[in-house]
């Protein structure tokens, strides 16, 4: 969850009271949010860099508010406040209104080359905007928050907001070879070309993680104004030229992207929470973005929709008993507007631009729900009776964890995810012949595939531990996976068992009697008779030659032990004998 912080006394001056610590906190809980922490910057640079540091910073309280992701509207203090006065019925919510400008429309003109860089845009213009510190402040922390919340890092949507006065349309977004685009950035006292600016920020600890998106490109996206003034180059730094400041009266907005829905409700997110500030409160001016394909629409939407659901539907799906005028009352203080309509049971529930999050009905019941309480929500006994139990496979695991453990043998958990490598060529497989499933974008070269074995996490455990005392005796229960066409999914989870023996010498000995154990513990006498156990000579890549058995079990065969292979030890990085043993626990329920 986003966590937003605001200074408590201003917070306490917009809502137009205050509130003790415990109180304030209460309100939240009602609202659906959570105060995180009450702290200061002076006590978050001390415990983060220590007291030395910390000297001089300011001791102003903070309210460290946790919000729903979704709930970009909530992402600053004047979205915060807008939401309590209207939760607390003090306010009502305000009309946000789209208006022509008196004069010539602003242009932003998209050229063809953003199509397969950053292809969308659209903007806005924020007329008359009177800034304080604190406001400015609040604007710039809320492009930051949504930067790193809807818009992936900049990745889906990057925002840019200029000053108007210092500009000229109309505006050109197009993309250019980075040698050709030299500008004065942010912050910066000199004209750089895109690839100096590229080399100097890859040691920026703020911009070189945004650095990836574009830079691998044969042309980076800009955008200039008439003059050829550089407003950008999204989604990496804005010009300097158009820098915004507390005095600037009229504010260009711009958000480019790759995801043309999101860039529409960061630019409606940006312009409604800070429309109050404008001289004609809550009224943007609209811009006209043209396409390539020479169509053109006006920006920001500031759509309104209307919802149907029916009052019997959110008092079944909460759990209470409210009329349909008291519920339409309870999703007015949520931002939604609400009436009653129709046969008197249907309610109809305006949506504001703010609420983007409002995408199906069960999110505007959830809305009922936080309105009306959840402690308020009276406890029922289920209708259905049932006696919760745990899973046979699951309990059985637990009874062998423990007995394993008796048996002189550490526990480990290793990951589920691992590289091809790790259960195929380390192994002595192909990797064709594995059954893996594999991970369609791996972020990292160690989780490609769902493991089919878990030898390998044990191995990769002993490597990272080979300082221990010897010997390393070391087992897993835990699920792999393999490909099965038979499955509605495609692959079939099986519970395995896995231990390893690691020392100066094989200790097959060892491995065979702990499966000895397992099988005394199971109930599953040696031989074939009855439904017995025995254990077969058998030939594995992973394995030393005349050093492997595979296991069967019941008929069936059930797994493998033997001496590990020196070439399989060696590519584990791990230097003496090893024995190991696995079977599939799955056929002993």
């Amino acid at each position: 969850m986003p966590t937003v912080s605001v200074k408590r006394d201003l917070l306490f001056q917009a809502l137009g009271r205050t509130y003790t610590d415990e109180e304030f906190d209460e309100l939240c809980f009602e609202f659906g949010l959570e105060l995180d922490e009450i702290t200061s910057e002076k006590e978050i640079i001390s415990k983060e860099q220590g007291t030395v540091k910390a000297a001089g910073a300011s001791d102003v309280v903070l309210y460290k508010i946790d919000v729903p992701a979704n709930r970009y509207d909530l992402l600053c203090l004047e979205g915060l406040v807008r939401g309590l006065q209207v939760f607390k019925e003090r306010i009502k919510a305000p009309v946000y209104k789209r208006v022509m400008p008196d004069g010539k429309i602003q242009k932003l003109i998209i050229t063809e080359e953003t199509a397969k860089i950053r292809p969308f845009a659209v903007a806005a213009v924020l007329r008359n905007i009177k800034f304080t510190k604190d406001r400015y402040d609040s604007f710039i922390e809320l492009q930051e928050k949504l930067h790193q919340n809807i818009c992936r890092k900049r990745a889906l949507v990057a925002i840019g907001t200029h000053d108007l006065d210092t500009l000229s349309g109309p505006f050109t977004y197009t993309a250019k070879r980075p040698s050709d685009i030299k500008f004065k950035p942010l912050n910066k006292t000199k004209e750089y070309t895109a690839c100096e600016l590229m080399n100097i920020y890859k040691t920026d600890n703020h911009l070189k993680h945004y650095l990836h998106i574009i830079e691998n490109k044969p042309l980076y996206p800009v955008i200039y104004d008439s003059n050829g003034v550089i407003l950008s180059m999204p989604p990496i730094i804005n010009g300097d030229h158009s820098r915004i400041t507390v005095n600037t009266r009229n504010i260009f907005i711009e958000c480019t992207g790759t995801d043309f829905t999101k860039a529409k409700i960061v630019l409606d997110i940006i312009v409604t929470m800070f429309s109050e500030y404008c001289e004609n409160q809550f009224t943007v001016e609209a811009a006209e973005v043209v396409f390539p394909n020479g169509k053109s629409s006006t920006f920001p939407e500031l759509a309104y929709r209307k919802e149907m659901v029916r009052a019997d539907l959110i008092n079944k799906k909460v759990g209470i008993r409210e009329t349909p005028e008291n519920l339409a009352k309870l999703l007015t203080r949520m931002y939604l507007k609400s009436e009653v309509i129709g046969d008197g049971n249907q309610i109809e529930i305006e949506i504001p631009p703010t609420r983007a999050d409002i995408i199906h009905a069960c999110d505007i019941v959830e809305d009922a729900a936080i309105a009306y309480g959840y402690n308020n929500i009276q406890m029922t006994l289920p209708k259905t009776y049932t006696i919760a139990n745990q899973f046979p496979l699951n309990k059985l695991t637990e009874l062998l964890r423990y007995d394993m453990a008796a048996a002189g043998f550490t526990e480990v958990l290793t990951f589920a995810l691992c590289s091809q490598e790790d259960i195929a060529d380390k192994l002595g497989l192909d990797i064709s012949a594995t059954k893996a499933v594999h991970i369609s974008n791996p972020k990292t070269a160690e989780f490609q595939v769902a493991r089919t074995t878990l030898l390998p996490g044990l191995l990769k455990t002993i490597a990272a531990n080979r300082k221990m005392p010897l010997p390393l005796k070391l087992f897993e229960i835990s699920d792999i996976v393999i490909k099965d066409s038979d499955t509605d999914v495609g692959a079939k989870n099986y519970r395995h068992l896995c231990a390893v023996y690691y020392n100066k010498n094989p200790g097959f000995e060892i491995i065979h009697g702990l499966l000895d154990r397992i099988m005394q513990l199971l109930d599953v006498p040696p031989g074939e008779d009855k439904g017995g156990y025995v254990i077969k000579a058998s030939e594995g890549p992973a394995f030393f030659p005349g050093r492997c058995a595979e296991i069967f079990a019941r008929g069936q065969s059930v797994g493998k032990l033997g001496v590990l292979h020196p070439d399989v030890i060696t590519k584990f990085e791990l230097t003496m004998p090893c024995s190991s043993l696995e079977i599939n626990i799955g056929p002993f329920l």
